[in-house]
């Protein structure tokens, strides 16, 4: 951890693009309470294959207005070079200079990913045609990308991203904090030093949180499996039992040298602020 503890500590939500007039409403409220906060950054996700993009745009835009920098997503998938080129510049003239470079998932049914097929390639068309202007985030994978063919794999294809131009990484979320200690070690024997910021989910909804994790590949322990199950559909028993064990994660990342966390907020405040008060520092 020894690369991790010279970086000061940096805070950030995520949101994704609402859908409807009360999403866009909800979002404000939820924004206006973390923005009390005072994160380094709210990034805003970018839909599969670019389906959210117009309404990412509006929402970053909305973000950056309010004071508090704002880091949208940008997806290889059915990219081209031609509308990345013009999404750059967009965020350019809006003031936005934070980035969040993912490769994407592929939407069902698409068998081209466009352009670009990994995020290093979109990490290098960034720094080529905007050169240090943006601060670019990454993704990186404690515990190993779902579609990797093993670990080994995984590491050198992250730190081929790393190499592109990347200042700091956000990772998927996890439970397992060895985990991401051993990820730290792997990518300090490469010569990664850079910031890499915990992912953190708080714990709202068991079917959800089994869904999202079958997806990302994100291990959920078997002890917590098993308590989560007794609560069947008591979604206040889950909440508190979710922000007891989020809380205990952050704390024990954050004493050992964690430069932050990154929070997945699915667009609620209240268990990120419940997390956030549990934790033995105060904004």
């Amino acid at each position: 951890m020894q690369s991790q503890i010279k970086h000061p500590q940096s805070f950030s939500f995520e949101f994704y693009p609402p859908k409807t007039e009360q999403g866009v409403r909800n979002l404000e409220e939820v924004h206006q309470q973390l923005a009390e906060l005072k994160p380094e950054f709210f990034s805003v996700t970018f839909g599969a294959g670019g389906s959210t993009r117009d309404r990412t745009f509006d929402s970053v835009v909305k973000i950056q207005q309010t004071g508090v920098s704002a880091a949208p997503h940008l997806s290889c998938v059915a990219s081209t070079k031609e509308n990345i080129r013009d999404i750059l510049k967009s965020y350019k003239d809006n003031g936005i200079s934070k980035i969040v470079a993912l490769r994407g998932d592929l939407p069902s049914g698409t068998m081209s990913a466009g352009e670009f097929r990994y995020a290093n390639e979109l990490v290098e068309f960034i720094r080529e045609e905007t050169g240090d202007y943006f601060q670019i985030h990454v993704a990186g994978y404690p515990e190993v990308h779902p579609q990797a063919s093993n670990a080994t794999v995984d590491l050198q294809n992250f730190k081929r991203k790393v190499d592109a131009g990347v200042d700091a990484v956000i990772t998927q979320y996890f439970f397992n904090v060895d985990a991401y200690y051993q990820f730290v070690d792997a990518c300090e024997h490469q010569g990664i030093d850079i910031p890499i910021v915990p992912g953190i989910m708080p714990i709202t909804n068991y079917s959800q949180l089994f869904r999202f994790s079958d997806m990302c590949g994100a291990e959920i322990p078997r002890w917590m499996r098993k308590r989560l199950e007794c609560f069947g559909d008591d979604r206040e028993a889950i909440t508190a039992f979710g922000v007891e064990v989020v809380t205990t994660l952050c704390q024990r990342l954050l004493d050992n040298g964690a430069p932050g966390l990154h929070f997945y907020t699915m667009n609620q405040s209240a268990p990120t602020l419940a997390i956030w008060e549990n934790l033995s520092f105060k904004s």
